[in-house]
């Protein structure tokens, strides 16, 4: 069984080759937007999961993803030797949506302590006064 050290290898390899095979063979319209956000192999190098991020929707860039799988593990093959290529699925990645939906989230909380008269300074500087309080009491005791 393959180390997990080669997987990695793996997975970086079909990374970089994808990224390239992408931007200079694969002509679908429906995969002009895509960003493959990563690549995960597993031990035995038997499944290559790619995930992907585009701004289109996300069905019909799967289904094209689904449609040219074959064609693409054919030109990852050539490139990339080795005994037998790991077989290609495809996941939608929602990580941007979520740091997207986090960054929302930090945002409003920002702004609802700025409208009830607390910047993030003073929160700050009363969290560091409760924990001085704190340590002076255990002190005493």
């Amino acid at each position: 069984m393959p180390s997990e050290t080669r997987a990695r290898r793996v997975a970086d390899r079909i990374n970089r080759e994808l990224a390239i095979l992408l931007q200079r063979k694969v002509a679908d319209p429906r995969l002009a937007s895509l960003t493959v956000t990563g690549v995960d192999v597993d031990r035995e190098l038997a499944y290559a999961t790619i995930y992907v991020t585009a701004q289109d929707d996300k069905e019909e860039v799967l289904t094209a993803l689904a449609s040219a799988r074959g064609f693409m593990r054919k030109q990852l093959a050539s490139s990339i030797p080795m005994r037998s290529f790991p077989q290609l699925r495809f996941r939608w990645d929602y990580s941007p949506d979520r740091g997207a939906r986090v960054d929302e989230l930090l945002e409003r909380l920002e702004q609802e302590r700025q409208e009830q008269g607390l910047s993030t300074q003073d929160s700050a500087s009363e969290f560091t006064a409760s924990e001085d309080e704190s340590d002076v009491s255990n002190d005493e005791g």
